[in-house]
């Protein structure tokens, strides 16, 4: 079955929170699967915050994408400069006027946070750490982030350096996309450099839970905070939080959403791809019967509880009139819980054929027995 979807579906926020006590002492987080689209919980998420070293996802984002581009290789070394070398908070511990390779950068901004790692890299792309900031809005907003403003390189505290957990859920999915060649730097948990051993600050990396990255962050003006990914079996869970109060809560909070996405909250296939969903009558249609399908694979997240309590609705207009185009959206899906009104998912399907219309002295004949019996000439 393919893996792609396209996020056709309204997930109801509200129905699925209720399911389960699913609420966090963080005081911005997000839930998301991967594979259906699917936003599982939602705290404050458009709410501006300072990323602190959550933002060095968009450093590196940068970074991957001039060596995707060629502009950089892996084996090309950066030089160091006093402001890099005298930088605080965490750090790589790279040497004044050292070359560093942009593979021990990457891994030294991961793993150690470091950075001094991270002017290093923005020196050398951009010239200097103001211009490669100025780079950095342009580029967010060509990749969809709505709501970010960069100053820096690091997510060093500023007033102005800001993101929402929205955007870097959205950030974290276009890394994960664009970079899969890359994305295995994000689940290292040591590296040496300099022969000081650093541990990646990653709880999740150390947790009962699978987990492939990606970063921590935390300033006293943000607080602690985290973005994470958590995989099983054909199911990847992003879990992203911030605002807390220590590393020991972040820790915690992280563990507790992801175990809950994961356990409690299941994938349903509603439908595969290019399956015949239902059969409409047409109207003056060359063919009296239009097969409906999707164009991808529906598949929803909802609570495990309720799997066996959802019904499937197919709503169309009637009466559906010709000509028709193949790939013409011409009903929706409707999931909802059984016995209630509440909408869990919604779709649209599509014609899976062209239906002509019919010449003229058939469509005399057609008009006149809807005139004669009405609606009843369209039961299905």
């Amino acid at each position: 079955m393919t893996k792609f979807f396209f996020i056709i579906f309204l997930l109801n926020l509200i129905f699925l929170e209720k399911a389960y006590s699913f609420d966090t002492t963080a005081k911005q987080a997000i839930v998301y699967d991967y594979q259906t689209k699917s936003i599982i919980f939602e705290k404050n998420s458009k709410e501006l915050v300072s990323p602190s070293s959550m933002s060095k996802i968009m450093t590196l984002y940068y970074l991957f994408k001039k060596i995707k581009e060629g502009e950089v290789l892996l084996t090309d070394q950066f030089k160091v400069s006093k402001k890099a070398w005298k930088k605080g908070g965490s750090r790589m511990f790279v040497n004044l006027n050292s070359l560093v390779s942009v593979e021990d950068l990457i891994r030294g901004i991961i793993v150690q946070s470091g950075n001094d790692a991270c002017i290093v890299v923005a020196e050398a792309i951009s010239g200097s750490e103001e211009a490669f900031a100025d780079e950095l809005n342009i580029l967010a907003e060509e990749i969809g982030l709505k709501n970010s403003n960069f100053k820096n390189s690091t997510g060093w505290p500023d007033p102005e350096h800001l993101m929402t957990v929205e955007d870097l859920l959205t950030l974290t999915i276009k890394t994960i996309e664009d970079f899969p060649e890359f994305y295995h730097y994000y689940s290292e948990k040591e590296f040496t450099y300099n022969k000081i051993k650093q541990i990646n600050r990653n709880p999740m990396l150390f947790s009962n839970l699978v987990s492939d990255g990606l970063k921590t962050g935390h300033t006293s003006l943000g607080g602690y905070g985290l973005v994470a990914s958590v995989v099983k079996d054909d199911r990847r869970v992003i879990v992203i939080l911030n605002g807390l109060k220590s590393s020991k809560r972040r820790a915690s909070e992280s563990e507790k959403l992801a175990k809950v996405a994961i356990n409690q909250y299941s994938n349903i296939v509603i439908a595969d791809k290019n399956e015949v969903l239902k059969s409409l009558n047409v109207w003056n249609g060359k063919k009296k019967l239009l097969d409906v399908v999707s164009q991808e694979d529906l598949i929803i997240t909802i609570p495990k509880k309720i799997k066996n309590q959802i019904s499937i609705f197919i709503k169309h207009k009637r009466p559906l009139l010709a000509p028709i185009k193949e790939g013409q959206i011409v009903a929706e899906l409707i999931v909802k819980k059984k016995n209630t009104e509440m909408k869990i998912a919604q779709f649209n399907l599509h014609a899976k054929d062209n239906i002509n219309k019919i010449s003229f002295f058939p469509k005399i004949y057609y008009n006149f027995k809807y005139l004669i019996l009405g609606d009843s000439i369209f039961s299905e």
